[in-house]
């Protein structure tokens, strides 16, 4: 609620102007036919020249936000000329206190300094030219005016503060999204290298087949002969296709890199072992039947799991334990590791990616993940993957 009225305020600055002013204002004119005829030490205003003494001193108030300088240096003057008339004070002549916490509020330190040594002798004056003899004196009314202007330097102060708060806030987190793009795009980049590899062993299946279905087929083998060699053609050119645009991505990779099939669920043994012979004792639990899972999804499992234990090795701490649990069933696979380590109280890396690019690599398939700390200890990746309906297709023409 505070943030929106102070939004509010910053958008109409007049209003929120107007309703400090309207106290004094109120009470000045309340006051008007009394203080109209009254003196202590020069003439009587008289009514219209008490109304229009006191509009005068309030009525630039209301700018005192947008042009502090010019309030101040107006009411100071208008109240000095007051004094030089030796005409008496009245309660509007407030606006000079009014005008220069405005100015210590809102301008640079010397402008704040200047403000209050005005103040300070317009005090002065006032108490020699308007006060009667045994009046306050002018040490307890300074004093008054001190208060006002340290004040007013607090509120500059904290409102420096609190903009140099916002601006770095603002400035971490653009580059916290800006590392989070690069991080994207690099994590996007390697995926595409990696589906490359699976893709292209697709096609190049799904060519040899129709080469030599072309040779197979009964019936009117010239149309079947054409039709599957249009088949082989399209394939070979996707398949050019694809390489041409991924190879984009591999422009900048010293050398070449050298081509091995990429890790898939049979190999998460494998990596739970090596994990082990690293010295974290993982324990590995398989439930459910596994169905046939495309290869590309395949690696995102490996990855996952392989990306979650590492985080393990690196922060969970010496005496960490870690529970790989793979499910199958209901055409999804759920993945969670969870280790009883440190979990939030260890310390992580700002450059550390590993999150990024498993949140990429499961919004990929159109899955869903959850990290955080474990509310007994330790730290907890848990992901639901898909499984797509064609799998079995797809597993059945990779038999063939």
């Amino acid at each position: 609620m505070f943030v929106r009225l102070r939004a509010w305020g910053e958008r109409h600055p007049r209003v929120v102007d107007a309703m400090w002013v309207a106290p004094l204002a109120a009470l000045c004119y309340f006051a008007a036919p009394f203080a109209s005829a009254s003196s202590v030490t020069g003439p009587p205003l008289g009514l219209p020249g008490y109304l229009g003494l006191t509009t005068a001193l309030l009525l630039p108030l209301f700018w005192r936000r947008s042009y502090p300088r010019a309030v101040f240096a107006t009411v100071a003057l208008l109240s000095f000329a007051q004094w030089a008339a030796g005409l008496d004070a009245v309660m509007a002549n407030a606006s000079v206190l009014i005008a220069m916490y405005s100015l210590a509020s809102l301008c640079p330190p010397r402008w704040a300094v200047a403000a209050g040594l005005v103040s300070e002798l317009g005090m002065w004056l006032a108490l020699g030219g308007w006060n009667a003899p045994g009046q306050t004196p002018f040490a307890s009314s300074s004093v008054f005016v001190v208060a006002i202007w340290l004040s007013g330097i607090y509120a500059n102060t904290r409102r420096r503060y609190l903009e140099g708060l916002e601006e770095r806030a603002e400035r971490a987190e653009r580059e916290r999204d800006q590392q989070a793009i690069i991080a994207a795009a690099a994590e996007r980049a390697r995926i595409a290298r990696e589906l490359h590899d699976v893709v292209a062993h697709n096609v190049s299946v799904i060519i040899v087949q129709a080469d030599g279905a072309a040779y197979a087929i009964d019936g009117d083998p010239e149309q079947a002969r054409r039709a599957v060699q249009t088949i082989s053609s399209t394939g070979r050119q996707a398949l050019a296709e694809m390489r041409r645009l991924v190879g984009v991505l591999r422009q900048d990779d010293p050398g070449g890199e050298e081509y091995a099939p990429q890790p898939g669920l049979a190999q998460i043994d494998e990596l739970v072992t090596q994990v082990r012979s690293s010295g974290l004792p993982v324990r590995l639990r398989v439930t459910g039947t596994p169905e046939a899972v495309p290869a590309g999804e395949q690696l995102t499992v490996y990855r996952i799991v392989q990306e979650a234990l590492t985080n393990t090795l690196k922060h969970g701490g010496p005496d960490a334990e870690a529970t790989v649990e793979l499910g199958y069933g209901g055409g999804q696979i759920r993945i969670s590791v969870a280790d009883d380590g440190r979990g939030a109280g260890a310390p992580r890396p700002a450059g550390g990616h590993g999150l990024v690019g498993m949140r990429e690599r499961v919004t990929m398939y159109g899955g869903r993940v959850h990290t955080g700390p474990r509310p007994g200890g330790g730290f907890r990746v848990e992901v639901t993957l898909p499984v797509p309906s064609t799998a079995g297709t797809m597993g059945a023409a990779g038999a063939a």
